[in-house]
């Protein structure tokens, strides 16, 4: 999760400066700092995936009194690049994977996990979403075009909020892109999505970079066969979860993380529970929730950390 578009926030406001979370951005003056979803340091695997340990996990995340986003926040999918191809990632059938991500999530057992969440004003976090909107948005002319700066990110959702009705503050904006662009602040060698906020058309917007992790499956995937075979998305879906239920909880940068700058999703980072199942192609999945056309899809999502500072997979039934 990387938190370099927080726009207004400098990293030393977080105390994150120096750690293995924030990144100093490449655009100096239009995105302060980033806070990464570090890549995986653990070779794709054929059997289950990390488990990940079942007590509290120290140092423990805390308030700093910042809000946390309450209601059903609204999700917004930017599909950056050529979600068209014929590679069998970055595909029309890819983006389904991630929609229905989306609309399981909201309400799910998974999703729960942040419900502890309190911020600002007593808000707490609700555990479901609201409406998803999305644009496919094609390539930014020049020779950026496949190969983003931090400031393209913020351009992007500014473009994309102009034409769609203007900014929404209770709503998390996702830039997902093709596998054959680059964030060039360290997508593949550093991480593989962060998230932040900053001030667009006058409002606190949230938003957040995801790449598919077809670019580099060996450093954001898990698995090189996958629930929905497209090991990409799969990765990416991962990666989505992450830096949503970090956004919920510390949306501002100001509100929930531990001692050394780690949010949630940086807790639980690459563990993935002990209630694993394995599917007909081989792969592991630990997640199964409803699919927008009926019916569910299978997901291998890592952990989320509570408010208690314990990883779960489930926040009702309290499995880790």
């Amino acid at each position: 999760m990387k938190f370099n578009f927080g726009l207004t926030v400098l990293a030393a406001t977080l105390g994150m400066s120096g750690t293995a979370f924030s990144q100093v951005s490449e655009d100096a003056g239009i995105i302060s700092h980033k806070i990464i979803h570090r890549i995986n340091s653990v070779a794709q695997l054929p059997n289950a995936a990390p488990t990940g340990g079942t007590g509290q996990v120290t140092p423990v995340i805390t308030s700093h009194g910042g809000p946390v986003m309450g209601g059903s926040p609204n999700i917004h999918l930017i599909w950056y690049g050529n979600w068209n191809q014929t590679n069998s990632s970055d595909t029309p059938a890819g983006q389904a994977i991630v929609r229905d991500y989306i609309f399981g999530a909201s309400g799910s057992n998974y999703l729960a996990i942040n419900k502890g969440y309190t911020g600002s004003g007593s808000t707490k976090v609700s555990g479901t979403l609201g409406t998803t909107q999305e644009a496919n948005f094609g390539y930014i002319s020049g020779t950026r075009a496949k190969k983003l700066r931090d400031s393209d990110i913020s351009s992007i959702v500014t473009t994309y909020i102009n034409s769609h009705g203007g900014p929404q503050t209770n709503a998390v904006y996702f830039v997902l892109t093709s596998s054959d662009v680059n964030e060039t602040s360290g997508f593949c060698t550093q991480y593989c999505g962060w998230h932040t906020h900053g001030t667009i058309g006058g409002a606190d917007v949230k938003y957040s970079f995801v790449g598919n992790a077809n670019r580099c499956l060996n450093s954001c995937a898990i698995q090189s066969t996958s629930p929905n075979s497209n090991p990409g998305v799969d990765g990416m879906v991962s990666g989505v979860a992450h830096e949503l239920e970090e956004t919920l909880s510390d949306p501002d940068l100001n509100g929930w993380y531990d001692s050394a700058g780690a949010e949630n999703g940086d807790k639980c980072a690459w563990t993935f529970g002990h209630a694993q199942s394995q599917a007909p192609n081989g792969s592991f999945y630990n997640v199964t929730l409803p699919a927008t056309a009926g019916g569910t899809r299978n997901f291998l999502i890592q952990r989320n950390l509570s408010a208690g500072s314990v990883c779960y997979i489930d926040g009702v039934n309290l499995i880790q």
